[in-house]
């Protein structure tokens, strides 16, 4: 007879590099797809949302400073790490309905180091030598955006996940990720990787529960600088978020291009002129 305490899981918030619950107090029940249970989870409120942004914000100098070499490195180890629990992985997946999980968590190992392979390339690729009249050399160069709102479908999906933070991550920016109910477990599993490799606290923040909340809240804030709403099924509701966002010019992401075109999404381009000397 087995008289072991079945210990239920509770799933926090990923803010700052720690797991607190939500400041509301409020749960929601996660169960597999035979209605089994399988965790708690935190839903986030307006308030943690905003602990988020200004986690986000204060990482953002030292992420965006780091060498490029070392962005790939670091997002390198989140593929180290999640090769080690892939089985975790797995199992999730497959209690969440996905077919396949076990492909699906190799291709979003192969996502991963895929950017971090590009960190060190994107200078190269997207930025110029441009031809002026005169004696000047004319350069253009990419720059991180700065704090990037995600949000993630409500149909789980590891894949879909790394890509999205890799892509806004890899070139300097923070993210702060809105994931809905049916992914908060993935998502939170995938904190608990990135809170054990070398990701810097605040670089991610992943917020579990209501997109219809947090994500408005996001998109008129101030000190957010783009917003993947790629994850968001509701055409009214994109289409209240894209005129939010509008109030600071987000940049935004409608649909996920992923691989280059991605990460182009979250750069700005700066020209530097120079005088050629004689």
């Amino acid at each position: 007879m087995n008289d072991s305490l079945d210990v239920k899981r509770t799933a926090k918030l990923y803010i700052n590099g720690a797991f607190p619950r939500s400041e509301s107090g409020r749960t929601f029940v996660v169960n597999d797809q035979n209605n089994k249970f399988l965790a708690n989870v935190s839903k986030a409120s307006r308030k943690d949302a905003r602990d988020a942004v200004v986690a986000a914000r204060s990482a953002f100098n030292k992420w965006s400073d780091a060498s490029a070499y070392n962005r790939g490195q670091v997002i390198y180890r989140i593929a180290e790490i999640l090769q080690g629990r892939s089985p975790q992985f797995i199992a999730e997946l497959e209690s969440a309905g996905v077919k396949k999980a076990a492909p699906h968590v190799l291709e979003a190992i192969d996502k991963i180091v895929w950017y971090a392979g590009f960190s060190d390339k994107i200078s190269m690729v997207v930025g110029s030598a441009n031809p002026v009249a005169g004696k000047f050399f004319n350069f253009s160069i990419p720059e991180p955006t700065g704090v990037v709102a995600v949000c993630v479908s409500n149909e789980p999906s590891l894949v879909n996940l790394v890509s999205q933070i890799s892509a806004a991550i890899v070139s300097g920016n923070t993210v702060v990720v809105v994931v809905p109910e049916n992914s908060s477990l993935i998502a939170v599993s995938l904190a608990e990787v990135l809170a054990t490799s070398d990701v810097p606290a605040g670089v991610v923040n992943i917020l579990t529960g209501d997109s219809a909340e947090l994500a408005p809240w996001l998109a008129s804030h101030l000190d957010v600088n783009a917003m993947d709403l790629s994850g968001i099924s509701d055409k009214n509701l994109k289409t209240e978020l894209e005129a939010s966002a509008a109030t600071n010019l987000k940049r935004i992401l409608r649909t996920f291009p992923d691989g280059l075109s991605a990460i182009k999404t979250y750069v700005e381009i700066k020209t530097v002129w120079h005088p050629q000397g004689f």
